[in-house]
């Protein structure tokens, strides 16, 4: 299995906004994805900041996704973040969730 992980500096005032845009358009869009396992977000509010995480099948789903999807993801995005966000890619290593957990099993 395989990770991203996006930065992402936000705008003022605009967590609750991002999670709206999460729940109605960009988890959709996820789903959509094959590979795709599960998303977790972290929002900072007073950094302006949110981390989020995805974890995918394999290297090859997300840098799909990357190519493909993410674009749709951004613009989604652009009246709550500010600047381009910052992507870093893992190998999986471990998870408590239970779905990711057993997903790594298959």
């Amino acid at each position: 299995m395989f990770g991203r992980q996006v930065t992402l500096k936000l705008k003022n005032n605009s967590a609750e906004e991002l999670n709206r845009i999460v729940e109605t358009e960009i988890l959709p869009i996820l789903r959509r994805q094959k590979g795709f396992r599960d998303e977790t977000i972290f929002i900072a509010p007073e950094r302006m900041e949110a981390v989020a995480n995805s974890i995918w099948d394999t290297k090859a789903d997300a840098a799909a996704y990357d190519h493909t999807a993410y674009p749709e993801v951004l613009k989604a995005l652009s009246n709550v973040i500010d600047g381009t966000p910052i992507v870093k890619n893992f190998e999986f290593a471990s998870a408590t969730f239970p779905q990711v957990a057993a997903s790594r099993l298959v």
